[in-house]
């Protein structure tokens, strides 16, 4: 049985992987000007959320994911400081949680990274 905090991370990533297929959108909506490709990169991105979410409920990969998840948190933080500055495109959410965001994705990064702490032990990985 998974621990509960590979669940929260898992149906998290679930979650999101899925939206960037049906919000597709609102996704590119998010993408820095600066970036090009915005549709491709919201399908890639929505393909190693669930990529990830599957990995790391799986033993054998849960180390790889569980990396690959956190790179993927700083990947797309550009997209998240974009929304946090220019909340006036988004205003159906609150210009606040925008930005109460922005601090809460390294959190997130931590709490992913605690998660994984017995397969870190086991391939010979401290932090």
């Amino acid at each position: 049985m998974p621990r509960i905090p590979l669940l929260i991370i898992a149906l998290f990533f679930l979650s999101g992987g899925i939206a960037h297929f049906v919000l597709t959108d609102f996704f590119v909506m998010a993408m820095p000007d600066y970036l090009g490709y915005h549709k491709e990169l919201v399908l890639i991105s929505g393909v190693f959320e669930l990529l990830g979410a599957i990995g790391i409920l799986v033993s054998k990969t849960r180390f790889l994911a569980g990396c690959g998840l956190i790179a993927l948190i700083i990947a797309v933080y550009p997209a998240n400081i974009n929304m946090a500055l220019h909340p006036e495109q988004y205003p159906n959410i609150p210009a606040l949680l925008l930005y109460i965001r922005l601090p809460l994705q390294f959190l997130f990064i931590w709490f992913v990274w605690w998660t994984i702490t017995p397969e870190k032990r086991q391939v010979g990985y401290w932090l």
